[in-house]
């Protein structure tokens, strides 16, 4: 009877297989996703597609890479850019950066008239929007 231990050539094959599971499974949930993101294909293309991934896992991959892998590609970057400039809306509105010395002003104006702040807090905001 042959014992259980393994070598170093069966670890790395064993290894290899398991790295091309999860490459797999990886490219399908990618693929999924951007079946289900994609607005240009209506509800039975998205359904004839997952069908396809289930039924053929492996050519039906191959052929939306093909065919639909460039248009893929552009659909992340258009979300990537979307987020990038979602983040620096926010940073710059938390930051304070997006309104000018002005309307910093102005709104101070309206707190002093509303009698929210004093003349002094008045005087120090003003002088912070100057500077």
């Amino acid at each position: 009877m042959k014992g259980t231990t393994l070598s170093f050539w069966d670890f790395l094959v064993w290894l290899f297989w398991v790295y091309i599971l999860f490459a797999c499974i990886w490219i399908f949930i990618t693929i999924i996703i951007d079946v289900f993101r994609d607005h240009t294909l209506g509800g039975w293309a998205k359904a004839l597609w997952v069908i396809f991934l289930i039924v053929f896992p492996f050519l039906a991959a191959i052929i939306y890479l093909i065919a639909r892998g460039r248009s893929m590609s552009e659909r992340n970057a258009a979300r990537m850019r979307d987020a990038q400039q979602a983040d620096a809306a926010y940073i710059r509105d938390v930051a304070g950066g997006g309104s000018s010395p002005a309307a910093e002003i102005e709104k101070a104006q309206q707190l002093l008239t509303a009698g929210s702040i004093t003349q002094a807090e008045f005087d120090a905001i003003k002088a912070k929007a100057l500077a």
